[in-house]
């Protein structure tokens, strides 16, 4: 074993508009992304813990399936990451500074985990950032106040999104609409890691108006992996045939078990 809302003020904020400027590049699952020498050595190290805890799998040969029936080579769960205090702790500062060179300052007022595996890693940023955290349910509870926030959110309070990790986007997006809706204002989202192969979720929730950002990608975690000699032979070009174009690497594996 080896993982929206316009903006509204005329005075533009000049850490912000960069970072939006950024990552408004058409995006691609072709390739890794492009990232300053200080992000591509937080990537690196992101990805080394990663290993390190077990917490990503390579298995080519035996490919897992994703609940929408895409079939892949690698798998990946940062919920083991909660059991490794000093890995966890690199990572939160790693994370610390990226949403603060991406946002600036005193750009938040909250941040706010997603239920709930980025609930735990809210509670971390949130400490580092001496901001008050909040969590969001899937869906209202059901009963008593039937809230979907839970936490202290005020009206007009900008917040950040933690998860830990982002795939296709589409629990993102469930979460900022409820933050949105309870009357918080939201920007930007982050995740420990961002599968960085599906486009889509670049599209969803820039049409949003959410940025995302992320310590590292599977383009990452692979070229670590061959760096160090995890991958056995011919595992590595399986896995990278698979991160430019998972579609075409899930149906030729499919075809290839009938």
């Amino acid at each position: 074993m080896f993982l929206f809302c316009s903006r509204f003020s005329s005075i533009v904020n000049p850490l912000r508009f960069a970072a939006k400027m950024r990552h408004a590049q058409p995006p691609t699952h072709a390739r890794p992304p492009a990232r300053s020498p200080s992000e591509a050595d937080a990537a690196d190290i992101t990805a080394r813990i990663l290993l390190e805890t077990e917490s990503v799998l390579f298995r080519p040969e035996d490919p897992f399936t994703f609940t929408s029936g895409l079939r892949s080579p690698v798998y990946i769960d940062c919920r083991r990451l909660i059991s490794f205090p000093r890995a966890r702790k690199k990572l939160m500062d790693l994370a610390a500074a990226l949403i603060e060179r991406q946002t600036g300052f005193e750009s938040l007022d909250a941040v706010a985990g997603g239920e709930t595996a980025g609930i735990p890693f809210a509670a971390w940023i949130a400490d580092r950032l001496s901001l008050p955290m909040l969590y969001v349910r899937k869906q209202p509870k059901g009963f008593g106040r039937n809230a979907q926030i839970e936490g202290e959110l005020k009206e007009g309070a900008r917040v950040l999104l933690v998860e830990d990790l982002a795939s296709e986007g589409t629990s993102k997006l469930n979460f900022v609409r409820a933050i949105r809706q309870a009357g918080g204002r939201i920007e930007d989202a982050f995740v420990i890691f961002n599968y960085g192969i599906f486009p889509q979720i670049d599209t969803s929730l820039a049409a949003e108006g959410i940025t995302l950002l992320a310590l590292a990608t599977w383009w990452d975690v692979a070229a670590t992996a061959e760096r160090l000699g995890r991958f056995g032979p011919g595992q590595y070009a399986a896995i990278e045939s698979f991160l430019k174009n998972p579609e075409a690497w899930s149906k030729t594996r499919a075809a290839a078990r009938r």
